[in-house]
């Protein structure tokens, strides 16, 4: 009798394909997605973008930015993009503009060497630190500082061996005694020709510079030397983030929200297939209403019911969490009914695609899942590998926490919010439109 009921339960899940989809391949698709993310993590270390803005000008800060290219874990950035191709380059940034970038969230670090960095540009024990280069940084994104000053000290120590040798020579003659008249010769030799090479470096810098300045990444790979205390001071003050309350809490709203949002919506519109399984659909349809009606009644519905839902977390998040939300009501609005449109659509495309309620639930948390993961609502992208990052883009989910780390994070007005409304409509129009076509299925009947 128990292989009667192992062999009955068998063959009920084989006859279930959306209970099987769920069985083996979900578990797998995690499996891949989160391997993609995590699995070469200890092999290289995620590559940062970084703005440099020199304004000491000096062949000294030049070797440093040189060095800094040569880190495959830095995309060391000196001026913004153009905005076309035939459009002159942009002038390189400068201490405010590179502010200005981090808080645009541009990129989530910047350096900012100071005048006089020159003069003093290494320097060991009390010394040190004259000139301290600015890091400035975005708060939502612990790991990058960490980075950059790790690579930060690395170049200084690999791209500068003059500057090194020298202020070295002092602090040994400054503790240990001063050296003899011999030792001094062949150490000033040897420091003459650190310099030399030095010289015929920044002359092949600036040749390569003249072409095509911007972004620079190097084909070698390294890691996060010599992070810590070094021969280079640095002072870091965050531009984002400093003066927030609870500094993810926006962050786990919009990601969290928005996950269950395409859960509601896809659910809300399974009514559908309901309607069509008790015949309701067809004595509706036998009416003046027709299915462009009756699915463009049920968006409007599915689109208020997400927003009702992602109004009520945030004002949760308010009330516990002390969430500054009604400072940013404006820009929440318009992200807010824009994200809700999208996953009502998204809801009406499924439910009219799938034949039945099992069909339909089996899909949906298939697709969500792994939206929500690629997309940046289970853990932030940055932590993603680039090629993950842009995969996220094809999501509700990343569009929608921009979005929303915009309003929330960086305080950017609505006006910024433009890309993001533009392609969560985009999305909302183009799946309703498929979802459309897909149900005149049910008018044929």
């Amino acid at each position: 009798m128990i292989l009667h009921v192992t062999r009955t339960a068998l063959l009920a899940l084989r006859r279930d394909r959306g209970a099987l989809v769920l069985s083996f391949v979900l578990p797998i698709g995690f499996f891949s997605i989160f391997a993609a993310i995590f699995g070469q993590m200890h092999e290289s270390t995620p590559q940062v973008k970084v703005i440099v803005a020199d304004e000491d000008r000096s062949a000294a800060s030049r070797e440093l930015i040189g060095g800094l290219k040569n880190e495959a874990s830095l995309v060391v950035v000196i001026r913004p993009e153009a905005k076309s191709r035939t459009a002159p380059p942009p002038a390189e940034y400068t201490a405010a503009t590179a502010e200005a970038a981090v808080k645009a969230g541009d990129a989530p670090v910047a350096l900012v060497i100071p005048p006089g960095f020159g003069q003093h540009p290494i320097a060991f024990g009390p010394e040190a630190g004259k000139n301290p280069i600015l890091l400035l940084n975005d708060e939502s994104d612990s790991i990058a500082p960490q980075i950059v000053m790790g690579m930060l000290q690395k170049a200084a120590m690999t791209s500068m061996p003059a500057a090194m040798a020298e202020e070295g020579m002092k602090t040994a003659e400054k503790y240990l005694g001063e050296l003899t008249p011999q030792q001094r010769q062949v150490m000033q030799a040897d420091l003459d020709e650190l310099r030399r090479d030095e010289l015929r470096r920044d002359e092949l810098r600036k040749e390569q510079a003249s072409g095509a300045p911007g972004a620079s990444r190097s084909s070698t790979k390294s890691g996060a030397d010599g992070f810590g205390m070094g021969p280079i001071r640095v002072e870091q003050r965050a531009v984002v983030g400093e003066d927030k309350k609870s500094p993810m809490i926006s962050f786990y709203a919009a990601g969290i929200g928005v996950m269950f949002l395409l859960f509601t919506a896809t659910g809300s519109a399974g009514a559908l297939l309901d309607e069509a399984e008790s015949g309701t659909l067809d004595r509706v349809l036998s009416t003046r209403v027709t299915m462009t009606k009756l699915l463009a009644g049920k968006l409007v519905f599915n689109t208020l019911l997400a927003f009702a839902q992602l109004t009520a977390m945030f004002l949760w998040g308010w009330a516990v969490f002390h969430l500054d939300f009604f400072s940013h009501l404006p820009g929440f609005a318009v992200m807010g009914l824009v994200t809700a449109f999208a996953v009502a659509a998204f809801g009406m495309l499924l439910a009219s695609a799938c034949k039945t309620r099992a069909q339909l639930g089996a899909l949906s948390t298939l697709l969500i899942l792994t939206m929500s993961a690629v997309g940046g609502s289970m853990f932030p992208r940055y932590f993603m590998p680039e090629a993950m990052q842009k995969a996220g883009l094809a999501t509700i989910n990343a569009w929608a926490i921009d979005g929303f780390t915009k309003v929330f994070w960086r305080n950017l007005p609505v006006s910024a919010l433009w890309p993001q409304v533009a392609v969560l409509m985009a999305i909302g129009v183009v799946l309703f439109a498929v979802a459309r076509r897909v149900a005149r299925r049910w008018e044929t009947v």
